[in-house]
């Protein structure tokens, strides 16, 4: 009888590798893949997402995103928070940098920097409700610093809106890319600052011929998925206004499309536009560091 053991060791080990990948495979595939082909199958149809009866309708879906202004449009509020990864990336490489030289209390303020990460979007988005509220914690600092001409309807004045919901995503989101650059920042050897130092360096010069260099891959991969994040925003906005006064993401839209007007299949469409559209950023965003590097 042909056993295992008469294999040879390549035979066994491909046979080992595939029995290993089989499971995952599988619920990948499950959870995954399979929800993606159904989801380009019901963007062709007009469904409620219950009825057994599905009318395919073709492109119908795809022409309607692009032009009824109350589908595409809202992929300008992604602007904001577009503006607002660079902040957020910028930020966090400006306090990882300054943390990993000597300066006092630099384990505290790393603590704080990263504490946002660890919360819950829910809770997070109930904490601004609450710093933003009319005479809540944003107006009563502003008051107690004699800037009360400065306060604001934060969450109701459509100029105002996306920037406030804008920045506590920079507020909620700087600690994980901080931590990453501060891990990249670390791991570039001590003994390269020492005799920079020794040929008479400064700061400035360490960041620009040391740092930069050393972890511009990493600030690539935080920048795609940074962008990446603003185009699918959702739980900040959703939690703190439901996409209200001008603040519906292109998320919130097929969320509600999908859900409350019961459009499955003009939702699937949707989901599909957002998801060529994250492809093609990608794509152009290494096309572009590519070029960089050549």
């Amino acid at each position: 009888m042909f056993g295992f053991s008469n294999l040879t060791y390549r035979q066994q080990k491909k046979i080992i590798i595939f029995l290993f990948l089989i499971v995952p495979l599988v619920l990948l595939f499950t959870f995954s893949f399979l929800p993606m082909i159904n989801m380009f199958y019901y963007s062709f149809l007009e469904w409620n997402g219950f009825s057994k009866y599905k009318i395919f309708v073709g492109l119908e879906n795809y022409i309607k995103i692009f032009t009824y202004p109350e589908y595409f449009s809202v992929f300008k509020v992604s602007s904001y928070y577009f503006v607002a990864s660079f902040v957020q990336l910028g930020l966090a490489l400006y306090f990882a940098t300054i943390l990993n030289f000597k300066i006092m209390g630099k384990n505290f303020f790393k603590g704080v920097l990263f504490f946002p990460s660890l919360m819950n979007g829910v809770a997070i988005g109930f904490i601004f409700l609450y710093f933003f509220r009319p005479d809540g914690t944003l107006d009563s600092l502003l008051a107690f610093l004699g800037l009360e001409q400065f306060t604001q309807l934060w969450l109701q004045n459509i100029r105002l809106i996306n920037v406030s919901l804008a920045a506590t995503s920079v507020w909620t989101y700087m600690g994980f890319n901080f931590i990453v650059f501060l891990g990249s920042i670390q791991s570039i050897p001590g003994e390269i600052y020492e005799a920079a130092e020794i040929d008479g360096a400064n700061r400035w010069h360490q960041f620009r011929y040391i740092i930069w260099p050393s972890i511009k891959r990493i600030i690539e991969l935080n920048l795609i998925l940074a962008i990446k994040g603003a185009i699918n925003v959702f739980d900040i906005p959703y939690i703190m206004t439901g996409g209200a006064n001008g603040s519906k993401t292109f998320v919130i839209q097929t969320v509600d499309t999908a859900f409350k007007h019961q459009k499955f299949g003009l939702a699937s469409a949707m989901a599909v536009v957002l998801l060529a559209f994250v492809i093609i950023v990608t794509i152009a965003q290494r096309k572009l560091f590519k070029e960089r590097e050549a």
